[in-house]
């Protein structure tokens, strides 16, 4: 059963290493959303193609989108923040009962 407990623990650092990644990701487009970047720099289309599927989603939910602020990278965060917080420590936790 180690075998296991220890692919649980691997996928669980592997997907919190990557939803850190993914929310420095978001942070980094809404602060350059603030000082207008060359929409055809290749660092701003990565970031903008990595982003926008996710944050249009999200942009379509809320109901107060015209007033002029974004409030979906700030949603998107927080929903990483409750990933993090609930599915990886539970990942933990099942790999801990399977040791």
């Amino acid at each position: 059963m180690f075998v296991a407990a220890n692919f649980i623990e691997a996928v669980a650092r592997i997907l919190d290493i990557g939803l850190t990644i993914y929310m420095w990701i978001i942070v980094i487009r809404a602060v350059l959303s603030w000082v207008n970047p060359d929409p055809y720099n290749a660092i701003v289309q990565f970031l903008f193609r990595v982003t926008e599927p996710v944050l249009y989603r999200v942009r379509r939910f809320l109901p107060f989108g015209n007033l002029g602020i974004d409030f979906s990278p700030i949603i998107v965060i927080l929903v990483i923040i409750f990933l993090q917080s609930f599915l990886i420590r539970s990942l933990y936790q099942l790999a801990l009962q399977f040791k």
